[in-house]
Order: structure tokens, then sequence, then C-alpha cells
């Protein structure tokens, strides 16, 4: 079945005629095939498959062996797209049975002063390497992080030795920490120049950390090529992708204003956060966009099911759903039953999940008249994973443009950064 889109939860009026669009949607799939709309230098994850580095992917193959066989403790120093995608990939596809060799701690990603001490007082008694992913080196930080767990590593080891055990993926020729990386001789990857943070989990930014999570990377970009050839289609009748982008535009000029991402497993949770960072820094500009939200249920049906049932209608939800758990439970049966659960003794978590699902969607749509888009997977597995990044992110694309927005640039994430160095001190801020 692989990646299915269905819209049986949206009444008629609220969908869109995807023959009154087709024109629309090839024009704009040539101007993102021929590169020649707004930003569209950054379109170099669009045939990522056929085009990246098969050395480099190898030498980061080797370097994640060497690291899993050498360290228990796995830091990476990263924020938003530089850390967002391989944290998804690895918190979705690894479990409580199947764990990697070493265990994964984030850095890099805010400035909470708590956090970061508690994390460099564990590390002080383990047996750490570090991943610092910045185009720049500049990111604040991510800088701050990776001096703070730097130092800890050389008064740990020496910096002989800690080089060995730092890689940085960065800018190809240019940066600070390019600079640091070829001065204290650190492995390197390339962030490639024309693909933007967001998009970049399916290059070194992604490939590295999941590589050391010991998940097939070789399985990810599969994946990740099924999705670019699927969705290459102009045809909107045929390209799931589009159809997707078209009716959250539809949705969006219909007046809701919000989308929610709701998903059935708590191991999507961080995927959530990538998809929101993907749609929001892609198209919340010039004044547009939608503001995107992510709930996990059944979990948040008893927080915030009471507003999405009847509260202001001002949102859709888009509901992610995997069909095939990749393991499941049986309800066993009591001879006493004082929980009162003996009518399911013999079914499936996976199946009493699976109504729930259903129900909910009947009755966010059709009591409530919540407009649903489903996106359901046959089954979660690395190579589905990474047709699913590229399923959102060829999405994204047209939905920016469909938007009228620039879908590759960020402009306002730097008017924050201006103050902080300001009040910081930074020279010339």
């Amino acid at each position: 079945m692989g990646i299915k889109v269905g819209f049986d939860y949206i009444r008629p009026e609220m969908m869109v005629d995807f023959d009154e669009c087709a024109e629309k949607v090839k024009s704009i799939d040539h101007m993102i095939n021929t590169k020649t709309g707004a930003g569209a230098y950054y379109l170099g994850w669009l045939d990522y498959p056929n085009t990246f580095d098969k050395d480099e992917l190898s030498r980061i193959i080797k370097k994640a062996e060497e690291f899993r066989k050498n360290y228990d403790t796995f830091v990476l120093c990263g924020i938003g797209g530089s850390y967002l995608g391989a944290r998804a990939a690895i918190d979705s596809l690894l479990s409580f049975h199947k764990k990697s060799s070493m265990e994964f701690i984030y850095l890099g990603n805010d400035l909470d002063p708590n956090y970061i001490t508690d994390a460099l007082e564990y590390l002080k008694n383990k047996n750490f390497c570090i991943c610092v992913i910045s185009k720049s080196g500049s990111t604040t930080e991510t800088s701050v992080s990776f001096r703070l767990v730097r130092k800890l590593l050389e008064s740990k080891v020496g910096k002989e030795k800690a080089k060995d055990a730092i890689v940085a993926i960065t800018d190809k020729t240019k940066g600070s920490l390019k600079r640091l990386a070829d001065k204290e001789g650190y492995t390197t990857f390339i962030l490639p120049d024309n693909i933007g943070g967001r998009f970049s989990v399916i290059t070194p930014v992604g490939l590295f950390p999941i590589a050391c999570a010991g998940i097939d990377v070789n399985e990810l970009l599969e994946g990740v090529k099924e999705g670019m050839i699927e969705y290459s289609n102009p045809d909107i009748h045929k390209n799931a992708a589009y159809q997707y982008a078209l009716e959250r535009n539809f949705l969006y000029n219909q007046g809701y204003k919000v989308e929610i991402l709701a998903s059935y497993e708590r191991r999507l949770q961080i995927f959530s956060e990538w998809w929101k960072q993907l749609f929001d820094e892609s198209e919340g500009k010039d004044g547009k966009g939608v503001l995107t939200a992510s709930v996990t249920f059944t979990t948040d049906l008893h927080s915030l099911g009471q507003f999405i049932q009847e509260g202001s209608k001002i949102f859709y939800e888009t509901v992610l759903y995997i069909e095939n758990p990749s393991r499941d439970t049986v309800i066993p049966h009591d001879e006493e039953d004082p929980d009162g659960l003996n009518y399911l003794e013999g079914k499936t978590v996976s199946w009493i999940n699976k109504q729930a699902y259903t129900g909910t969607l009947q009755a966010h749509s059709h009591t409530a008249l919540n407009p649903n888009i489903t996106i359901t997977l046959d089954k979660w597995d690395v190579k589905e994973l990474g047709k699913l990044f590229y399923f959102f992110m060829k999405a994204c694309a047209m939905s920016g443009y469909l938007l009228g927005v620039n879908p590759f640039n960020q402009p306002g994430v730097e008017v924050y950064k201006k103050n902080m160095f300001h009040l910081l001190g930074k020279p010339g801020y």
C-alpha cells in the first residue's frame, strides 16, 4: 500500500476540486523541476538520491561503525533541522527491545542552564563521542553547548584522543566550524550548500547520526528515492504529495489557519516536531501560512480532545496512522474480571487502537465537522520513513508555492538573533 492519502473524512464542500487546479499544479511542478521559482537554489534535496556522494556515504558508515565500537554515549549538538530529522528517525525506529549500542544525548538545541549543566555532569562518567552540526558554526545554542562538551571531552582524554571522537558536519569550505575542524583535525562531512537545514535529514546531517544508531542508511536512501520517483508525477490525480498540498492550501483559503498533525503512536512525537519545523519555517512569512500543532492520540484526547471536539473552528487535522505495528500484545482473560475488560479478551492492543482511531475520526469529522485528512502507512520501517520524509518535503515545496511564498528562506529567524547578539555584547551588534 505504501503511503495513502485519504479525504473520506472531509465534507464535499471542504474538498478541493483537483480538475480545476490541475494546470496550476503542473505549472508549479515544472517550476520546481526546472528550479526557476523563488529560492530554487535550495532545491538540492529534490534529486539528492541521484546526486549524493557515494564515497562520502561509505565514510559515514565506516565512521559510525567506529563510534559504535569505541563509545557508549553519542552527543549530538545541533538545533532545528540540524538534529530534528535524525532524532525523529532514531526515536521512531528504535524502541525498548531494540536499542542502539550507544545512548544518545541531544545538546545545542536550547540554552536551558539546568539541562545543559545536568548533561555535562552526567557525561563526566561516560565514554562519549560528539557530532556537531552547523552550516556556519556560529549558531549560538549549538556553539555554546559544543564548546562546553568539547572542553569536557578534552579534559577527560586529552586533545589528541578527543579529535578522533569528534565529527563536524558543516559547510564544505567556509565558516567558523569548518575552520576549527580543519585546525583540530576532526572528521568532517558536508552539509550541502544548496539544501536548507529543515530539508537536510537525507544528507550527512541525518545520515551520520542515524548510522551511529545502527540504522541502515542505505535503506533510508532507498525509501527517499522511491518517494522521489513516486512524487515526481505532475498529474494531481496521481501524486499523493501534491494532493495533500493542494487540500491544505484550499482549507487555508477557507479560513482554517491551523493544522494539527495527529498520530496514534508515541514514537512519532519527534517526527511531528520535524514536520512542524518543515512547514512553519517554509510557509510562515509575508503575513501568511498555516500554524502547525501536533497531538498524540489517544493520550491527548484526554487533554486537548475537548477543544478539538467542541472548540473554535480554526483548524483541520491531518492524521498519520500506521496500519501494522512493529510489535503487539493480546489482552488476557481474567476469571474475576474486576476491570470489566473480558469483553476485549483475545483482542490485540493494536485492534483497540484502530477502533479508537476510527471512532475519533468519526467524532471529529461527522460530529465536530472538522476536516480530517488521513495519511496511512502499511508499516513503519526505515524505508517507509525515508519515503515519508520525501513525501512531506515535496508537499511542502508545492504548498509554499501555492501560498505564494518562498518556501526555502527564513528571514524572520534572524530578528531574534540580532536582538540577542546585541544584548550579549557580540562585536558588530
